[in-house]
């Protein structure tokens, strides 16, 4: 499992005082970010480099309680499912501080040469990576 927290800005929130839905896909993208930052120069360079993407292919939201301004997002991510060219995250969202679940989402992604935009085997360091936090 990673764990990635984040404060709510006063910009991610809507007119009911509440994150707008949408961002949480945001602060889940954000937290792959972060996974993949322990690989030599990171998603920088997964990305522009190597040109290598994970993009999203299905994703499913379970919505439970608000996150506000001033709240700390608490974001645990986990791989359910690593397949040859795709893979399956869970992310489990809480409220730092009294453990409050949030939401919990499944993102699945297919690994993609972003020159073509075609799936690929999972590269061996990519794998390796993903592998410590199967569930």
């Amino acid at each position: 499992m990673f764990v990635y927290e984040r404060p709510v800005r006063f910009e991610e929130v809507d007119a009911a005082d509440i994150v707008f839905y949408s961002r949480f896909l945001t602060y889940c993208h954000e937290a792959l970010e972060a996974l993949f930052a322990s690989l030599p120069g990171g998603y920088p360079r997964l990305v522009l480099e190597r040109r290598i993407g994970i993009p999203a292919v299905h994703v499913e939201i379970d919505y439970k309680s608000p996150l506000r301004f001033g709240d700390v997002a608490r974001i645990e991510v986990t791989v359910e499912k690593l397949g040859r060219s795709s893979c399956t995250f869970r992310h489990e969202f809480s409220r730092k501080g009294d453990g409050t679940q949030v939401a919990s989402i499944k993102h699945v992604c297919a690994v993609s040469d972003l020159s073509v935009l075609r799936a690929i085997p999972i590269p061996d360091d990519v794998r390796a990576l993903l592998s410590q936090h199967l569930r």
